[in-house]
């Protein structure tokens, strides 16, 4: 994660846009993700508002497109699947909103820090502490690599 980090703040405009969905999208892709691999029909079924098959289909089309679902035709329809797990596209879409913040100047950087920290020691004191354990092995680590 840390490379990932380092190579997205040195390019921060290359943040991958297509983790932001819109709440179609994102209701279309949560039906893949609990049913697996299905065609428009079958996502048109799960959803709990009518929609046109049209709709659905352009949607899952863009989410393709967007590089976030599978595609095959193995008959006459296409079959879609996810690509990313929910919670590998919800790790991905952590990494780029902090990508993008610690891109910014150092104020915000500073910023986003202590606003998440305060967060974290009001809502999980445990959590706090073991956030502090994983900075100081995190920090033993880079030592040993020569980093300082």
């Amino acid at each position: 994660m840390i490379r990932f980090l380092k190579n997205s703040i040195a390019r921060p405009s290359q943040v991958a846009p297509q983790l932001t969905l819109g709440r179609l999208e994102f209701d279309l892709m949560q039906i893949l993700w609990s049913r697996g691999e299905s065609n428009v029909r079958d996502v048109v079924q799960q959803l709990k508002r009518p929609l046109a098959y049209t709709t659905v289909m352009t949607t899952l089309d863009r989410l393709h497109k967007k590089g976030l679902l599978n595609r095959r035709m193995p008959d006459r329809a296409f079959l879609y699947s996810a690509r990313l797990s929910s919670q590998e596209w919800g790790r991905q879409r952590a990494e780029n909103m902090l990508v993008a913040f610690l891109a910014g100047s150092h104020p915000s950087r500073e910023l986003l820090l202590s606003s998440f920290l305060d967060a974290v020691g009001e809502h999980d004191a445990v959590l706090l502490d073991e956030l502090e354990k994983k900075i100081r092995r995190k920090r033993r680590e880079l030592l040993r690599r020569g980093r300082s």
